[in-house]
């Protein structure tokens, strides 16, 4: 069970030399760390992880093990683990079950593998470790004390398990603290989504118009970055005060029927499926290109493009070109996959400082407080995302002000 499963041990020094990198853009978690370290608070404890398997995650991984605990990693999408990085965890001495462009079938298998060893604690991104604790996989709850959720799209899933009464462990939905959705989603997705499409594609953003299908915190951050590029941006929304939002905010809003026709590139940052379909891929331009920035494979349809092209082959890596009937082309980037992870090295490493570091403290919290929560889905207490936003701040250089007595009794905080 300790055999780690990964491509390709010799590509360690490399992925250490990228993970070195990332440390000196991580402050927060390089602050967290010396305390955790220093009082070894994860002792005893065995984390699992499935998480995309990038630099990021494995300074957060090697953090977590150097205060004491027994870390497990695998990947949370097969195109978006880099295989030096896992090699260079495993020469670190973490357990890692997991390969870039894994199939289906090993990517179950590396999951399963991971919980073989019967977590404490489990740090999930999208929700398939969940889906498994609670499916095929009940057996490794027997030491569970909780979890904490990455993502959006893991985070709609807890809550769906949640409102049925079938969530068997307590959560914490790291996605729902401030200094994640407000940072990592608009300004993290934001450059990464972009990041990727333009490493794929060699191709200018300005002067192009671009679709983007949802106005969350994705997707402000995407729709921002493409003004900022010099697109023009039309967005598709189904609620109506978002898409107000978007329209208050200078872009053009309508069905994605009717986008169809003018979008030169499409993005997907919803978190559900279906967004684009067949209907919507007869419509499209010569050369469009469709990418994806949600956490699953299923906003923009494949198995559509796929039944109605007449014929599809590789125009360039990580580009899929499939011919209409009309002849035209469409690209699909990624294979629909998180474009920013598998065409890139997903989100800046200042963004994932925030991000890691909640997870930290999400897991801190657990070990604390863990056997006393109920089971259900909580958010980080106020205090703890401030505390992260607090050294950030400081690591910036930035003071702010401070609340007098009176003040704070003006605003009956004391």
């Amino acid at each position: 069970m300790e055999q780690s499963m990964i491509r390709d041990i010799s590509l360690a020094d490399e992925g250490l030399q990228r993970i070195r990198w990332v440390e000196k853009f991580m402050p927060v978690l390089g602050e967290l760390k010396k305390d955790f370290v220093a009082n070894q608070i994860f002792q005893g404890k065995t984390i699992v992880m499935s998480i995309h398997l990038e630099a990021k995650t494995a300074y957060l991984a090697l953090m977590l093990k150097e205060a004491g605990a027994h870390v497990i990693v695998t990947g949370s999408n097969p195109l978006s683990t880099q295989d030096p990085i896992a090699a260079g965890l495993v020469k670190k001495g973490i357990i890692v079950y997991a390969w870039h462009n894994c199939t289906n079938e090993e990517y179950d298998i590396f999951l399963n593998k991971a919980l073989d060893h019967k977590p404490n604690i489990i740090i999930d991104d999208g929700g398939d470790l969940v889906h498994l604790l609670h499916t095929t996989r009940k057996d490794a709850q027997v030491h569970l004390i909780g979890g904490a959720e990455e993502t959006t799209t893991g985070v709609h899933r807890l809550k769906i398990l949640a409102k049925k009464g079938d969530l068997q462990i307590p959560m914490i939905a790291v996605n729902d603290s401030y200094c994640k959705y407000l940072f990592d989603n608009r300004y993290g997705t934001g450059q990464s989504a972009w990041d990727g499409i333009i490493r794929s594609t060699n191709i200018t953003i300005t002067g192009k118009t671009v679709v983007v299908a949802g106005y969350g915190w994705c997707g402000k951050g995407v729709s921002m970055r493409a003004k900022g590029l010099g697109a023009h941006v039309i967005v598709t929304e189904v609620d109506p005060i978002k898409a107000i939002e978007a329209v208050f905010d200078g872009f053009d809003v309508m069905p994605m029927e009717k986008a169809a026709e003018k979008g030169d590139i499409f993005l997907t940052v919803t978190g559900d499926i279906d967004i684009i379909t067949k209907k919507h891929f007869l419509r499209m331009k010569d050369g469009a290109i469709c990418a994806n920035a949600g956490h699953f494979d299923c906003e923009v349809n494949r198995k559509d493009l796929e039944k109605i092209c007449t014929s599809h082959y590789e125009a360039r890596k990580n580009i899929e070109a499939y011919v209409m009937p009309s002849g035209k082309i469409v690209y699909l980037l990624a294979e629909g996959r998180l474009v920013n992870l598998a065409s890139g090295d997903g989100h800046p490493a200042e963004i994932m400082d925030l991000s890691f570091a909640l997870q930290a403290q999400a897991v801190s919290y657990l070990c604390q407080n863990g056997q006393n929560l109920q089971n259900k889905v909580y958010v980080l207490p106020e205090e703890l995302d401030k505390e992260v936003a607090e050294i950030k701040l400081r690591s910036m250089g930035y003071e702010i002000d401070q609340l007098t007595e009176e003040q704070k009794n003006y605003l009956g905080l004391e």
